[in-house]
């Protein structure tokens, strides 16, 4: 019997670190961005309610696949199980990766 996949997906966006389980990932047909689809999150049924998994649940409530930029993962692990997903304040050593690597129209080309 097979067990299916659970990831952890760490990104930035907005000033806020982002930890949200998923069961399927993949390379976006949009380029530059990573799906994430099937998103894990607690049962409700749970007698404890944790405020920081629900402000996630609420914003992903509708959500049937995220587009996240490459450059705002910090990190995507295969996990056992599911965690709690939770949103954190950005602040820290958390910093974003600077714009795009390249210069379209040959800007800084040498005459």
């Amino acid at each position: 019997m097979s067990q299916e996949r659970v990831y952890k997906v760490i990104f930035f966006s907005q000033g806020k670190t982002y930890e949200l389980y998923a069961r399927a990932i993949a390379q976006g047909s949009l380029y530059g961005f990573v799906e994430v689809e099937k998103l894990v999150f607690g049962e409700r049924s749970a007698l404890v309610v944790d405020p920081a998994e629900e402000k996630l649940r609420d914003e992903f409530s509708d959500v049937k696949r995220i587009f996240i930029p490459m450059h705002a993962i910090m990190r995507i692990d295969e996990v056992e199980k599911a965690g709690v997903g939770k949103i954190k304040d950005g602040e820290g050593n958390v910093t974003p990766f600077p714009g795009p690597m390249y210069t379209p129209g040959g800007a800084g080309k040498k005459d």
